[in-house]
């Protein structure tokens, strides 16, 4: 049988001068994306894919390191301008920013996203002794 090889397309998506960018930190990780006008990814990063491993994944340091590879690229493509999302509790909230505005992209706006709960699940019942 003759082996199939996977070719891998790169789909081209459309970059203008300014985009979104998304910050979502939890307490275990850091992800950082830089999205078009209309909400589609031009690049990503994290703390992980960094290469920071363990506790020092949710670092301020790894949060600045993630949001300045993931700067680069769309930088090359383009954008100079975003408006921050930034979602969750973790630790690398604000360097994530000052990350992207290191590789020359313009934070106009930073808006916190963060959900929370209007009343919550519904608590266990009561403990019989």
């Amino acid at each position: 049988m003759a082996k199939k090889t996977a070719t891998t397309k790169k789909r081209n998506v459309k970059v203008d001068a300014i985009g979104q960018l998304h910050v979502h930190s939890s307490f275990n990780n850091i992800i950082v994306s830089l999205a078009n006008s209309e909400g589609q990814v031009i690049s990503w990063s994290s703390a992980g894919k960094m290469g920071f491993r363990g506790s020092k994944k949710n670092t301020p340091y790894a949060a600045q390191m993630a949001a300045e590879d993931c700067g680069k690229v769309a930088f090359d493509l383009g954008l100079r301008k975003v408006k921050a999302y930034v979602k969750g509790p973790g630790n690398g909230r604000e360097s994530a920013i000052r990350g992207v505005h290191s590789c020359g992209i313009e934070v106009m706006e930073i808006v916190d996203v963060t959900p929370l709960p209007h009343n919550g699940c519904r608590p266990p019942k009561r403990r019989k002794v």
